[in-house]
């Protein structure tokens, strides 16, 4: 027993452990989550300019001409279709569908498979 103690870390240093995938798509649905309730004043800025009159659309164009906007908005867009993906596969598994670790492991690489198509379709069609 006490040399179980022993072998015990003091400290718990994040950037030391290895989370396996289904942790770190766990870990970033809870980032993206928080990315997008951040940045979602700055969203319904541009979609209620970009829906009001022609003089708001015109800023709205202005706005989101910027290649750094671009940019910007794709990462958002990358930051839902992760967190829609993740959430999804966290409904599944709230119905104890694909708990067992080496179907977490499948779906966690589809979450990253799936975002990524996601993104990429959708940023394609708008840019």
């Amino acid at each position: 027993m006490s040399e179980m103690r022993k072998k015990r870390p003091k400290y718990l240093n994040l950037f030391q452990i290895k989370l396996p995938l289904p942790g770190v798509v766990s870990f970033m649905h809870r980032v993206s989550g928080a990315g997008l309730f951040i940045l979602l004043p700055l969203i319904l800025w541009l979609f209620t300019a970009s829906l009001g009159t022609p003089a708001s659309f015109l800023d709205f164009k202005a706005v989101a001409g910027n290649l750094l906007v671009k940019l910007f908005l794709l990462a958002a867009l990358a930051g839902y279709c992760y967190h829609f993906c993740a959430g999804i596969r966290f409904l599944f598994m709230d119905m104890n569908m694909g708990v067992d670790l080496p179907a977490a492991r499948r779906s966690s690489v589809m979450v990253i498979a799936g975002a990524a198509i996601l993104t990429l379709a959708i940023g394609v069609k708008l840019w």
